[in-house]
């Protein structure tokens, strides 16, 4: 029989987590730079929501599936829940919260959502709208897409016409079905 379940023993504690698994990370949020000592294992997402009270990213899946939890780093859109905060030490993120900077103006992409009406219940409309101003600077710098012409200059900026949007927005969900307003909403802003 197993010791720890004999009569008269007490069960080992509980591992304590050592200083050295934690880190000291900088990183500019929405412009602003923080300085956290980190668990080597958070995660962005919990960093921004918990820590930060920055709550407009999603925990939808937790596996980098549904894009509820999509910020830009470094202007590059991502899955925040599947970024280790220490590794983006250095890293400007924005969140949906940062995109209109300090002014009172909403982001074209955000003033879009609402103008077409681009959302039912709003939880993945964060994501979205980062994924949407993520495809636009992709797009811009010549990123091809599966769905992009192979006769597309390399380099040259990617024509964003709908399948173009539907392909690049395809890892974000949306439970309500609002993809069609999203994607207007998207060609509402393209340069």
């Amino acid at each position: 029989m197993d010791s720890q379940y004999d009569e008269g023993t007490t069960p080992a504690p509980p591992p304590q987590t050592s200083q050295t698994s934690r880190s000291e990370t900088t990183l500019r949020v929405n412009g602003k730079p923080h300085t956290l000592t980190v668990d080597h294992r958070r995660v962005l997402l919990d960093l921004l929501r918990e820590d930060l009270g920055l709550a407009g990213a999603k925990k939808g899946c937790d596996h980098g599936q549904c894009g509820a939890c999509t910020v830009l780093v470094d202007g590059r859109r991502v899955n925040s829940c599947l970024l280790f905060a220490v590794a983006l030490d250095g890293c400007e993120i924005t969140t949906v919260e940062g995109l209109a900077g300090d002014g009172e103006e909403l982001h074209p992409m955000q003033r879009a959502f609402l103008e077409r009406d681009a959302f039912q219940c709003g939880y993945c409309t964060p994501g979205q709208i980062c994924s949407a101003v993520g495809v636009l600077a992709e797009a811009a710098a010549g990123h091809p897409s599966h769905v992009t012409d192979p006769a597309t200059p390399s380099g040259e900026p990617v024509p964003l016409v709908r399948e173009e949007i539907r392909e690049r927005l395809s890892g974000n969900i949306c439970r309500c079905g609002a993809y069609p307003r999203i994607a207007d909403a998207v060609e509402d802003v393209i340069p």
